[in-house]
C-alpha cells in the first residue's frame, strides 16, 4: 500500500498561526458595524458637523421633535455641549412619554401624534455675556398647543450661568426693580386689555411676579457690544387670564444701573 507523506507537525502549526494572523488583520480593516439607534430616535437627521451639533430631529409614529441652536453658541463649547445634551435628553423623554400615552389601553387610534420644537436664538451679546432666548413649542394632545419662552445668560469667561443674584449681588434690595417690572406689565396689559384691572405684587387672583423669579434676556442696545436693558418674559396666566397670552417687557438699564455689580455694570449702556 502506498503511503502518503504528511507535512511535519511544526509546519502545520506555523501555517495555522499565519492564517489566523491574516484573518485578524482582515477583520481589523473591515469597517465597524454601526451602533443600533437609541429608542425613540428614528429618522434622526445627523448634523453635518457632528462635533458641534446645531440641530437634532426625530420622527416616530408617536411624536415629532426638533431642536435648533444658533451659530452664535458655537464659540462657547462648554455651554454648547451641555445645552445640546440637556435639550436632546428632554426631547427623547418627550418622545418616550408620547409613546406611552398614545399606545396605552383604550387610547384613541386616530389621535394626532405629539410635537415638541425647541428653538434657541441669541438675544444679545456683550464682551462678557451671551444671552440666549429659548422658545419651547409643545403639543401633547390637549385643546391647544403651548409655547413657553425662557432665557439663559452665560458668562463667557467664567463658563457658568448668570442670574439676577449675579447681576445685582446676593441680598441686594430689588424693590425698585420689582416695582418697575410691575408698572411695565400693567402698561403692557392695558394696551392689550384696555378695561383690564391693574395687578400688584402679592395680588389675590393675579399678581406681578418679582424680578428675581422671572426669566429674562438681555435687550440688545444701540452701542456695539452693549446691552440697553433687560427684557422680562412673563408666561400666560400670571398677570391675567391664560387667553391673554404671554407678556414681554423691557426695562432700560437706567432703572437698575445703580444696583448693578461692578463685574457687569460695564456690559450695559444707553437708556
Amino acid at each position: 500500500m502506498t503511503s502518503i507523506a504528511r507535512p511535519p507537525l511544526g509546519l502545520l502549526l506555523l501555517t495555522a498561526a499565519l492564517a489566523a494572523t491574516l484573518a485578524a488583520c482582515s477583520r481589523e480593516r473591515e469597517p465597524a458595524a454601526p451602533a443600533p439607534a437609541a429608542p425613540g430616535t428614528a429618522a434622526v437627521v445627523t448634523p453635518a458637523d457632528a462635533a458641534a451639533p446645531m440641530e437634532f430631529e426625530s420622527k416616530t409614529p408617536w411624536a415629532d421633535v426638533r431642536l435648533t441652536m444658533p451659530p452664535g453658541i458655537k464659540p462657547q463649547t462648554d455651554l454648547h455641549a451641555r445645552l445640546y445634551a440637556e435639550e436632546v435628553r428632554r426631547l427623547r423623554q418627550f418622545t418616550e412619554g408620547a409613546q406611552g400615552e398614545l399606545t396605552e389601553a383604550g387610547a384613541d387610534t386616530d389621535r394626532p401624534k405629539y410635537q415638541k420644537t425647541i428653538t434657541i436664538t441669541v438675544s444679545a451679546e456683550t464682551p462678557k455675556l451671551l444671552s440666549l432666548r429659548r422658545v419651547d413649542f409643545d403639543y401633547s394632545g390637549g385643546a391647544h398647543p403651548n409655547t413657553l419662552v425662557d432665557g439663559l445668560l452665560w458668562d463667557k469667561a467664567l463658563k457658568r450661568r448668570v442670574g439676577v443674584a449675579d447681576l445685582f449681588g446676593k441680598g441686594a434690595d430689588l424693590t425698585a426693580l420689582d416695582q418697575a417690572l410691575c408698572s411695565a406689565l400693567n402698561t403692557a396689559r392695558r394696551a392689550r386689555v384696555p378695561d383690564g384691572s391693574s395687578v400688584m405684587i402679592g395680588g389675590k387672583d393675579f399678581s406681578c411676579p418679582r424680578a428675581a423669579d422671572t426669566p429674562f434676556v438681555l435687550t440688545a442696545g444701540g452701542a456695539p457690544g452693549k446691552a440697553s436693558g433687560l427684557t422680562f418674559l412673563v408666561g400666560p396666566g400670571q398677570i391675567g387670564p391664560y387667553v391673554e397670552g404671554a407678556y414681554e417687557v423691557n426695562l432700560p438699564n437706567v432703572v437698575f444701573r445703580s444696583i448693578l455689580t461692578a463685574a457687569y455694570a460695564g456690559e450695559f449702556s444707553g437708556g
